[in-house]
């Protein structure tokens, strides 16, 4: 009887020390694969794990769990990319719906953004693992090293060449959330409007957009690129043609986002990249296997 009480008091233990870092595991699991659907899956293939170990013989209990995840997203990482290959279309992360408290911290609310997740797709998966791990929460080598399976002075070199390609990639002068909603109400007014000089007065020189479908619901097959191409494409009407239309501005992945629904039903996210008060980026996800996490918040934490 005593054993059977002791096995008890050890998972609710383990079940205690698990829940309280869950959304942490969450975030590091989805900064890694850019899909919630599989950093659930990667947080149940943690629990069992973590189920089996005696918490008391776990020195830092945060650690040890931050290792499980990112071991566990990694060999999920390198199958993920093999499946990508074969995508329809270009590949988007998959929306969250996030807390409006979460552009409070400006340094998670970047790492979570769609333009930033899709920089970090840019990355090999043990570049993407040591750059989230170091610059987002702040791990120290000696565990990212353990986590990865390198020694320190490698992932010393990867976590430098790492952030040297992102500096080159990820967004500047975004601006403040309510700049970036600025953009996107004026983007939205541009695009249901449908006329061409309002579209061309938010759109960067250089900006792209992106549709993606999955093969199953109609989105664009290869990225617009230009200011001139991208108000052609939304003045032509694709927009409005989906009616009932209706555009709710929510929080997507730390930012101000539209989640469009066409006769009540969700019907895709549309996120956008804003830098110096301009649209650079469009993101239009409609892929319906993406979208169950738009429909009630997420939580996100470092």
């Amino acid at each position: 009887m005593r054993e059977r009480s002791d096995r008890t008091e050890a998972v609710d233990s383990a079940t205690g020390v698990f829940v309280t870092h869950r959304n942490l595991l969450f975030t590091v699991a989805y900064e890694l694969l850019g899909s919630a659907a599989d950093a659930e899956d990667v947080l149940q293939e943690t629990w069992l794990r973590w189920a089996g170990v005696d918490p008391e013989t776990v020195r830092e209990p945060r650690a040890y769990l931050v290792r499980i995840v990112t071991r566990q997203a990694l060999d999920r990482l390198r199958t993920l990319g093999r499946r990508r290959e074969s995508y329809i279309g270009p590949w988007l992360p998959e929306p969250l719906l996030t807390a409006p408290d979460v552009a409070e911290d400006v340094e998670l609310a970047d790492s979570v953004s769609m333009a930033m997740l899709l920089v970090l797709e840019t990355l090999q998966p043990t570049e993407r693992a040591v750059f989230v791990l170091r610059e987002v929460f702040d791990v120290d080598y000696d565990e990212i090293a353990e986590a990865v399976g390198k020694s320190r002075p490698a992932v010393r070199q990867i976590a430098r060449r790492a952030r040297e390609h992102v500096a080159a990639r990820r967004p500047r002068g975004a601006g403040s959330p309510a700049e970036h909603r600025a953009a996107l109400q004026a983007f939205q007014r541009a695009v249901e409007t449908g006329e061409l000089q309002n579209l061309l007065d938010v759109l960067a020189p250089d900006v792209v957009a992106l549709s993606d479908g999955g093969g199953i619901r109609h989105a664009l097959l290869q990225p617009i690129v230009g200011a001139a191409n991208v108000a052609r494409l939304l003045a032509a009407g694709w927009w409005r043609r989906q009616a009932p239309r209706t555009a709710e501005f929510v929080q997507i992945n730390g930012g101000p986002g539209l989640l469009v629904r066409v006769g009540g039903e969700i019907d895709g996210v549309v996120a956008v990249r804003v830098e110096n008060g301009l649209v650079t980026g469009a993101y239009h996800v409609r892929n319906p296997e993406k979208l169950s996490h738009v429909g009630r918040e997420v939580v996100v934490s470092r």
